[in-house]
């Protein structure tokens, strides 16, 4: 048992390595690795549920009572990062409208399902991560259209029921499951259950990070100067919802663990709704941008992950360290 929890911290330490690596090998062998798509929902679930079993319905209830970091994170989320997609977006690529709906398109989106993952491995707030994610999605269906309408005038409609029944069986049900298996056993299930699932819950990770891949491969095959461009600016944008996201902590004066989780809770978006969105409303161009997030989503929350981590070891470094009394430092004349 000790070598299985050491084989999933060696995952979550080199994340950094894995994450890109997995990129890479899913927009390479996309045949190969999208067998698993059908199956993405599920592994949702389960990372949710194990993510969960660290909860108790009193934190979850402490978070809503308390809902300023909540708050902010959907403020970033759903009002800062679109408004600067729209205005970045039409600087660089005005002569490409669709482009620029597709930019947009991807920061509208709700809050990732997978972020809940990252916040239970680097040990951030699970109830602050599975509130917002909530939230997040049961709005989608009023802030996606409202928010496209706005920047750019474009109508559409959100299938709610669909958004709907996919969060249920990807968050709302796992959730409730895993934090009232953690209430009826007394909190056996954090400290028993939770660690013994957690390498099981990293691998599950590696394997959509490797699925949601694949779905680049066709655009990359097809690349022109100016999707390259495209690609370019969405690698740089993506850093910014994280940066953000430590903004956010600090202005709300979050500690470790609510800091953790609004960095991811404010980085990561859920593509796969933005790709569905895409393909049912839009032209094709507009699917590029959504899409090609997948690129650098996961690789950017793995050197965030590597950042915090270090963060927090030097934080408790200077606080261990011992302190030279004032009485001391003055004896030596």
């Amino acid at each position: 048992m000790d070598s299985w929890k050491r084989f999933g911290g060696l995952i979550g330490s080199h994340m950094a390595i894995i994450a890109p690596s997995c990129v890479v090998l899913g927009a390479l062998f996309p045949s190969q690795l999208s067998i698993l798509k059908p199956w993405v929902t599920l592994l949702f679930a389960f990372m949710t549920f194990q993510g969960a079993l660290s909860n108790t319905f009193g934190n979850l209830l402490r978070t809503l009572r308390h809902p300023t970091q909540m708050l902010a994170a959907l403020f970033v989320s759903a009002v800062v990062m679109p408004a600067l997609a729209f205005l970045l977006a039409s600087l660089f690529f005005s002569a490409s409208p669709n482009l620029v709906c597709g930019i947009v398109l991807e920061y509208s989106v709700p809050v990732a399902v997978v972020s809940s993952m990252w916040i239970a491995m680097l040990g951030g707030d699970p109830s602050l991560g599975l509130a917002t994610i909530l939230v997040s999605t049961t709005l989608a269906p009023l802030t996606i259209p409202l928010t496209l309408h706005v920047l750019l005038g474009q109508e559409v409609e959100v299938d709610a029921a669909r958004m709907m029944g996919e969060m249920t069986v990807s968050i709302a049900l796992p959730a409730l499951l895993g934090t009232t298996f953690n209430e009826v056993s007394r909190g056996r299930a954090a400290h028993e259950l939770s660690p013994v699932m957690a390498p099981a819950a990293k691998l599950v990770l590696v394997l959509v990070i490797l699925t949601n891949s694949t779905g680049v491969a066709p655009y990359m095959c097809a690349l022109t100067p100016t999707l390259a461009a495209v690609t370019v600016f969405i690698g740089l944008f993506s850093t910014l919802g994280y940066a953000l996201g430590l903004v956010a902590e600090r202005l709300t004066h979050a500690n470790h663990a609510q800091r953790v989780a609004l960095t991811y809770l404010c980085g990561l978006r859920n593509i796969s709704a933005g790709a569905v969105i895409a393909g049912e409303y839009f032209p094709g161009e507009v699917m590029f941008p959504v899409v090609i997030g997948t690129l650098f989503q996961q690789v950017v929350a793995s050197l965030f992950g590597f950042a915090l981590r270090c963060s927090k070891t030097k934080g408790r470094a200077e606080h261990e360290a011992p302190r030279v009394q004032p009485s001391a430092r003055h004896s030596v004349r």
